[in-house]
């Protein structure tokens, strides 16, 4: 029971500063308003801004393509010459 009693304080106490600091902050913006001191940030909303809508011109440079040609080159061995026995042999006729 001790221990609820503990964090509904707590709960409590955190609530109130968070009001206070938000009054507080109301507070000190309205005196602000009836002295007429400005707040940075309204100066910086009446300030003109210029934005360049077209951007860098990027030029981008793209060498010429070469096309690349690969050559295999392919070594056909020539028939071989069949001698008279060999042509005889295949034949079957073999003496």
């Amino acid at each position: 029971m001790k221990d609820l009693l503990k964090n509904v304080k707590a709960q409590i106490t955190a609530g109130v500063g968070i009001v206070l600091a938000t009054l507080g902050t109301v507070f000190s913006d309205k005196v602000e308003e009836f002295f007429g001191v400005e707040d940075d940030t309204a100066v910086a909303v009446e300030q003109k801004q210029e934005v360049n809508v077209e951007g860098p011109n990027i030029t981008i440079n793209i060498p010429e393509q070469k096309k690349d040609t690969v050559v295999k080159k392919v070594y056909v061995k020539p028939k071989e010459k069949l001698t008279e026995t060999e042509k005889r042999k295949k034949e079957g006729i073999d003496w």
